[in-house]
């Protein structure tokens, strides 16, 4: 939830970055129940002085008629504007929260994801002498995937995924989890990237893969059009990435400063209805409504965000290096970079079967705008308290399998074993 001192200050600016990111605003009516609000919260206060005064002349002695009289009146008008309140609140909290996060002014003004830019290529396409299978052929010649059973259990874009996958998958969770809990690792990404952060492990965590829809809308992550499953006759909803569930973890609560930065990498199974997706997208396990994810998340000091948000990039970029693929690295524009975000970076693999990079990790940088609503604060060593920043990342989706798979192909058709996870395969070469 952006913070509506910026609203009051910048209307025009606010309107005009939320156009920006494709969000239409009516800053003046939010503006307009923003002034309504203060005024009954004015009057409130006021009266509640009073009943106080009132309540503590109590006890000189008995009160008059006159003064049992203005008491049911304070009483009486504290209740009236109390009632007006509650509604206009709820209404200023729902045209608040619809406010997008600023961009930041280094982010590209773009209508589309078609508008985000290159900023780095990184690899060796590889250069097969034989016709070049994608993933699906692959996996399913060696079975590798049963689409068809698994559409007789959950319907369509669900899969049953088995044998040596598995184990790949798997490989990739923990090489994953050996990174980031490595310090001298993170301390090299760091040294490498001239970075000025902490060098501090991240911490394995499982979430819980639901959330309830306050949660949801207080993280910004709630859409429930495109991609966000609701639990029938209860208020649970479905998390669509680790993150989601992990952000809100210190909801209502104030951190000590020399607790941060507090890092996570956690993993859960994510579920997104991916509403409108057809064609290549949905082949193998490009695109599934069921699918794995392993996510970086931190809780840091304001002054540390950007930091954090450039060092879980170099961390996907270390990832992807070590994995040898080939991949670009972009920079989202305004219309791409999503509600809560303030900067957003995309890494996308090449896929010879496509011919092209497709996405496989996503950084966000989210400043204060999750912490405003979830009430997420830090205590600095003075005693102040403030909003923390929060960050999110992707370590690893179930869509590096697919570049695995196609970059680490043979004439044969099996699929050989990138070295650094070699060791979380049994040493096996391919498979």
């Amino acid at each position: 939830m952006i913070d509506i001192q910026i609203v009051r200050d910048n209307p025009d600016l606010v309107a005009e970055k939320a156009a920006q990111k494709g969000y239409e605003i009516n800053v003046g009516h939010l503006l307009k129940i923003d002034t309504e609000r203060k005024k009954l919260i004015a009057q409130i206060e006021t009266l509640r002085a009073e009943r106080n005064e009132y309540a503590a002349s109590l006890k000189a002695g008995k009160p008059s008629v006159e003064q049992l009289e203005r008491g049911k009146a304070i009483k009486h008008d504290l209740s009236e504007l109390e009632a007006r309140l509650d509604p206009l609140e709820h209404e200023y909290l729902t045209l608040l929260k619809a406010v997008p996060n600023m961009p930041l002014d280094s982010v590209p003004i773009g209508k589309t994801e078609a508008d985000n830019q290159v900023i780095k290529t990184v690899g060796e396409k590889p250069d097969f002498d034989f016709s070049p299978k994608n993933h699906a052929e692959i996996a399913l010649a060696k079975g590798w995937l049963d689409k068809e059973r698994a559409a007789k259990i959950a319907g369509a874009r669900f899969v049953y995924t088995k044998g040596d996958l598995v184990r790949l998958e798997f490989a990739l969770w923990q090489y994953g989890m050996a990174v980031l809990g490595d310090e001298n690792v993170l301390q090299q990404i760091i040294s490498e990237n001239n970075l000025q952060v902490s060098s501090k492990p991240f911490i394995p965590v499982i979430p819980p893969a639901v959330a309830k829809k306050e949660v949801f809308e207080a993280t910004g992550r709630l859409n429930r059009e495109e991609q966000t499953y609701k639990f029938e006759d209860e208020d649970l909803w479905m998390n669509a990435s680790a993150e989601h569930t992990i952000a809100p973890m210190y909801m209502n609560e104030i951190v000590d400063e020399k607790e941060l930065p507090i890092r996570y990498v956690g993993y859960t199974t994510a579920f997104r209805k991916e509403a409108g997706t057809y064609g290549k997208d949905t082949e193998g396990i490009f695109r599934l409504h069921q699918f794995n994810k392993l996510e970086m998340e931190s809780f840091v000091p304001p002054e540390s965000s950007f930091n954090e948000h450039l060092f879980m990039i170099a961390i996907q970029e270390y990832l992807m290096q070590q994995l040898r693929l080939p991949y670009h690295v972009l920079e989202k524009c305004t219309a791409d970079i999503g509600r809560p975000n303030a900067k957003g970076v995309d890494i996308e693999v090449w896929l010879p079967s496509q011919n092209a990079y497709r996405e496989t990790h996503t950084a966000d940088l989210i400043t204060d705008y999750q912490a405003r609503a979830m009430k997420t604060r830090l205590r600095r060593g003075t005693g102040e308290v403030e909003l923390l920043h929060t960050n999110d990342a992707t370590v690893f989706s179930q869509r590096p399998l697919i570049a695995i798979i196609e970059n680490y192909q043979t004439p044969e058709g099996d699929v050989m074993i990138p070295e650094v996870l070699k060791p979380f395969m049994g040493g096996k070469e391919k498979i």
